[in-house]
């Protein structure tokens, strides 16, 4: 277990009534923990190792992860906390993945445990235990607080051999549970016991004919050569179909909590009702909502329309991701590439505030839950003489990236260091990430996306005015001064006329058309950054040049020659 959690006493008293959600879910365990006395809480994640892991992995190890710490806060440490990932590797290998090489090894050892099964990779003893490498690599490169246990070692060390020994000896309430949920014809050869079979190894789904208590085994025929085999349900010569053996797992591991996805909400019903037969108390948890892709549908595996974890940490953050799995969980969300910058952002946003929050907003901050009570301080950068220091946002580096008419990390960091010249990679590091996200972001997604267009008479005119008017701020990063120059120049060729909105000292404020035409005709976009910041760090005279550059059509001009390159290739 990590280290107890150091919280303030404002923090400690807040976290009482928290409305944050894993705090919710905090709270149920306190309150299951006072009714089963039990003096430790365990939090289990499960894992089908006969893939790889991938972005709903992260999701609920991430999520489960905020609901221990919660927990830790709500006790004061004083309860042990455990966090098992679970490995059903036991699991007979049914089909041949996609995804692998040696795909004919695989095809000669279907139906096989995976932990029995020869790794087509040729790194490790089994498919399993490959599988299980990557599991734990991929959890250890978050920093992760878990346990690692595989069903094959517990099954094996007769860890869950009291607990299989009372599924048998409930046999019949097990099955009274199961069979109403299965088709007729799977009623008439289900059994919630898979022996293995003795001389090929197979996970055997097959009948069983005789149930005997006394001696700890079960009775069934192998259907090819109608052998008849006696089988220990103990000592890892059986194990159960997933169901039973969810719930086995939770009382004989004694498992307190367990999220699981909506599709599963029959399935946590079956194994607790199961649980309740052996005897004790299903755990703590809720069904998290499934993640759709960019046109709402659902996400699969087996479809391949999803956002592997990879893509996403290719144009964002760690942080990034773990906020969007902290946000509205039982909410379905859309998961994919144009959700990355608002996150990325939003991040930013909520580390900056941080600091200067009360105990009480600071435990609905999702940085808080992200970082586990101690978020890090955000890099904030200030222009040459301001006082204030902001963070520079994705979206901003995006523009950047766009104008600057490179795709080098360099040439940006050479803007960055004008504007503020104490700042370095060195200095920034998780900045000078985020250039790089936001390089590779902008060329693949961005700037095909973008639409650039001509400027209208009156909208040349008012672009016209503000590049003489930056003039008179040439070298400035004074980004307020700067966007106070954008809003004279708007007031008077585009002022809100509305009566809606109004500048301190009583005049009109003015049209969101003015920002709108410089978004659309500077930087191909509906929305943009704050233009004054963008101006103090990309520079007075390189915008005025960019103005001058879209008023002479250039800039549409490129974009088209751009796309056009595009198509190209495709059309040959």
């Amino acid at each position: 277990m990590t280290a107890a959690p150091s919280i303030e006493p404002a923090l400690a008293e807040a976290a009482a009534s928290a409305a944050a959600w894993p705090f919710e879910e905090a709270r149920k365990l306190v309150q299951r923990l006072e009714r089963t006395g039990k003096n430790e809480a365990l939090f289990e994640t499960g894992y089908g190792p006969s893939g790889l892991p991938h972005i709903g992995t992260f999701g609920e190890v991430a999520r489960t992860s905020m609901v221990r710490h919660a927990f830790r806060v709500l006790t004061g440490d004083r309860i042990p906390t455990r966090l098992v990932a679970f490995s059903d590797d036991m699991d007979g290998l049914r089909k041949v993945p996609d995804n692998v090489p040696n795909r004919e090894l695989l095809a000669r050892n279907l139906n096989k445990p995976l932990t029995a099964v020869p790794d087509p990779f040729g790194t490790h003893a089994s498919f399993g235990e490959h599988n299980n490498a990557r599991l734990r690599q991929f959890l250890d490169a978050f920093g992760f607080d878990y346990e690692f246990l595989s069903a094959t070692e517990c099954y094996r060390s007769g860890c869950f051999d009291a607990t299989l020994i009372t599924v048998l000896e409930r046999y019949d309430a097990v099955m009274a549970i199961m069979l109403p949920s299965l088709r007729e014809e799977r009623q008439q050869s289900y059994s919630p016991f898979l022996p293995l079979h003795p001389r090929t190894g197979e996970v055997m789904q097959v009948p069983i004919d005789e149930v005997r208590r006394d001696a700890g085994t079960v009775v069934w025929r192998d259907p090819a050569t109608h052998e008849r085999f006696e089988t220990p349900v103990t000592g890892g010569h059986a194990k159960l179909q997933w169901k039973p053996d969810w719930a086995m797992r939770w009382v004989a591991l004694g498992v307190d909590y367990e999220m699981a996805g909506k599709d599963l909400i029959d399935s946590v019903k079956l194994s607790g009702e199961i649980a309740r037969a052996l005897g004790h108390e299903p755990p703590e948890g809720f069904n998290y909502e499934l993640f759709l892709d960019e046109k709402g549908q659902k996400i699969s595996k087996s479809k391949g329309n999803g956002l592997t974890i990879d893509e996403w940490l290719a144009y964002g953050t760690p942080e990034s991701l773990a906020l969007f799995m902290y946000n509205r969980p039982r909410e379905a969300k859309r998961l994919f590439f144009d959700v990355i910058p608002r996150h990325v952002d939003d991040y930013l946003a909520f580390l900056e505030r941080f600091p200067g929050q009360d105990a009480k907003t600071k435990l609905g901050n999702p940085v808080w839950h992200i970082h586990a009570g101690s978020p890090p301080a955000p890099e904030l950068v200030a222009g040459s003489g301001q006082a204030a220091a902001t963070t520079i946002s994705f979206s901003m580096l995006l523009n950047l990236v766009a104008v600057a008419n490179s795709e080098d990390p360099a040439v940006l960091w050479g803007f960055i260091r004008r504007y503020a010249p104490g700042v370095s990679p060195e200095t920034h590091p998780r900045l000078d990430r985020l250039v790089g996200h936001a390089v590779r972001y902008f060329r693949d997604f961005v700037r095909p996306a973008k639409v650039y267009r001509l400027a209208t008479d009156i909208e040349r005119a008012a672009l016209a005015e503000l590049a003489e008017a930056l003039s008179t701020h040439e070298g400035s990063t004074d980004a307020e001064a700067l966007q106070a120059v954008v809003y004279e120049v708007g007031r008077k060729h585009f002022p809100d006329t509305s009566g809606k909105s109004k500048s301190p000292d009583g005049r009109p404020g003015v049209s969101q058309a003015w920002f709108s035409t410089i978004y659309q005709i500077l930087l191909g976009n509906d929305r943009g950054p704050r233009f004054g910041s963008f101006v103090a760090l990309y520079g007075v005279a390189e915008t005025r040049r960019l103005i001058a550059r879209a008023l002479a059509g250039d800039l549409m001009r490129e974009h088209q020659e751009f796309l056009a390159s595009r198509r190209r290739p495709a059309a040959e």
